[in-house]
């Protein structure tokens, strides 16, 4: 008995998964239990100051891999093979809807101009450097024989984030906006980069003229603005059937069957319609929790709420797990006729062009941001204003604070602090790159050729060593750099409840005084101060307008409790 399964295990190893019905089930029941050992291991090293989850299913990954690697004599490190497309149709989809779906909206859209530009425009800035980079500097370390559309594709994939490692350290209650800034940034980073990406394979090489860079951003404009419109629209079609059909008076399985089914859906019709399935499954995410959310019933919304976390949380672990496996991939280093020197010349160059080009637009956006901030911001900063900061008050140091501000609260002192941590947050790189590496210099996750397979073992590695030293180095930077709990505790100490502020009062005081909120100003002056509004505080007007709107015509039409 022992023998035999021996040799099945022989047999699953050696074959990768693929020898037959009982390898493959083998495979696959091994693969669940290191699952299993990762989860254990996450919650025993819950407090550790240096691991968190994704790194220790990254060395799990690897331990597994190198004994498979040993059992096998060599032959293979995995038990399962990657699948691009396994990746991006079943286990991208839970990630990128449970990111929408526990989104904080309130705070996503508050920052939305500065998360849509660190997520669009940095990525263009960052594909850029990278993309220049790696055509210039590559030939001088014994590399080449790339063409122009795998350059700019190598530009995508290193500009690809992954800000799992952050966000696992970033606390959302104490520091919400810096988490919700590094969270939208991460979830747009990789739907532009996925958009980018396609664009750049749809490029023909032999027809390069001026007009293809405007082409390249033409397509990227629509697939953004189609995808965004396409998953709004199943999100709000799944609310009204929901709020119409009451499906809870019979099952609130079927209230949570239909809000997974749809978006999946939405996902897989994006993918149909070549469109951004990421994009439309995170905005149905975010549609849904708005409003379908509050039109099941109470179990229902616990269910949710914790169904759609796991499968992401399961989806998250098993990525890392595989990364560590596929690490030890002997097939491809074999295959790679690069020499150690040139290996590590290679990694050299795309590390040095990562953090090049995190940095080339992290920085000046920032500036950008904080001057923006600056002159719309007219009124100094008081102590009401303070006490809202002393909870949240990550973001508006980087925003709002310059030279010459009248303000009781040193925000000048973390401004810098908050940017190196932004910076550092997006300089991991995950599965998303290793995807699109194989998406690009792979045929069904198999390539004969030396170069892209120096490509593939290159980017392993690059995702292994930023999400492992990187990684091991988040949290103590950020404690270092973010001492928030110190001033938590002063401010509670002082007598002032931090963490159950609002800013709604913020957001309306600016707009509208006493005379005007209670309707007695004159219909002029309240139409000129709402234009006076629009152009000095253009996303804080638009939400207040949006919430009107919002609560007298969509929420009776598709569900949610009305704002107040």
């Amino acid at each position: 008995m022992a023998a035999a399964v021996w040799e099945e295990v022989a047999v699953a190893v050696s074959t990768g998964g693929s020898g037959g019905d009982g390898g493959t089930v083998f495979s696959i029941c091994v693969f669940t239990a290191v699952l299993c050992l990762c989860l254990v291991a996450g919650h025993l090293l819950e407090e550790n100051k240096w691991v968190n989850e994704s790194i220790t299913a990254l060395i799990i990954g690897c331990i597994v891999g190198a004994f498979i690697f040993l059992l096998s004599k060599g032959k293979n490190s995995r038990i399962l093979r990657f699948d691009e497309q396994l990746f991006f149709n079943y286990v991208l989809p839970p990630i990128i809807f449970n990111a929408g779906f526990q989104v904080k909206k309130k705070q996503f859209f508050h920052n939305f101009l500065t998360i849509m530009s660190f997520g669009v425009l940095g990525v263009f800035i960052s594909v850029s450097i990278i993309s220049a980079g790696c055509y210039w500097l590559f030939p001088k370390v014994g590399f080449g024989k790339l063409d122009v559309v795998d350059y700019l594709a190598l530009g995508v994939i290193f500009s690809s984030t992954d800000t799992v490692c952050t966000l696992q350290v970033i606390s959302q209650d104490e520091t919400p906006r810096l988490y919700s800034l590094v969270f939208g940034e991460g979830v747009v980073n990789d739907a532009t980069s996925v958009v980018l990406f396609n664009a750049i394979k749809n490029i023909d090489i032999t027809r390069l003229k001026g007009g293809v860079v405007l082409k390249v951003i033409a397509d990227f404009l629509y697939l953004f603005a189609t995808s965004t419109i396409l998953g709004a629209t199943i999100g709000l079609s799944t609310a009204y059937v929901l709020r119409a059909l009451y499906f809870g008076r019979h099952s609130t399985d079927r209230e949570v069957a239909l809000m997974a089914l749809m978006a999946y859906l939405s996902y897989m019709l994006a993918e149909f319609l070549n469109l951004s399935g990421i994009l439309t499954v995170f905005f149905c995410g975010i549609v849904m929790s708005h409003y379908a959310w509050h039109n099941v019933t109470e179990s229902s919304r616990i269910t949710t709420r914790h169904i759609f976390a796991t499968l992401s949380f399961i989806a998250e672990t098993f990525i890392f797990l595989y990364v560590g496996m596929d690490a030890l991939d002997i097939d491809k280093w074999k295959i790679t006729k690069a020499g150690f020197k040139t290996s590590l010349g290679i990694f050299s160059v795309i590390i040095s062009l990562i953090l090049l080009g995190r940095a080339a637009f992290v920085f000046p956006l920032s500036i950008l941001s904080n001057f923006l901030s600056g002159n719309s911001e007219k009124a100094p900063i008081t102590f009401k204003h303070q006490v809202w900061f002393s909870s949240s008050y990550i973001f508006p140091c980087l925003l709002m604070s310059r030279p010459g501000r009248t303000s009781t609260y040193p925000l000048n002192k973390f401004v810098y602090r908050v940017k190196v941590v932004i910076w550092w947050a997006g300089l991991m790189r995950g599965a998303v790159s290793i995807a699109l590496a194989y998406n690009q210099f792979t045929f069904s996750g198999v390539t004969l050729d030396p170069v892209h397979a120096a490509i593939i073992t290159s980017t392993i590695v690059v995702v292994f060593f930023t999400t492992l030293v990187f990684g091991f180095l988040t949290r103590p930077l950020i404690s270092t750099m973010l001492p928030h709990h110190r001033h938590r505790e002063e401010a509670t100490r002082g007598g002032h409840n931090t963490g159950n502020n609002s800013p709604k009062d913020d957001f309306i005081l600016p707009f509208l005084s006493d005379e005007e909120a209670s309707g007695s100003g004159s219909g002029f002056i309240q139409a000129k101060r709402s234009v006076s509004m629009l152009l000095e505080r253009p996303v804080h007007t638009v939400h207040i307008y949006w919430r009107k709107f919002d609560d007298r015509f969509m929420r009776p039409i598709f569900g949610g409790p009305r704002s107040h």
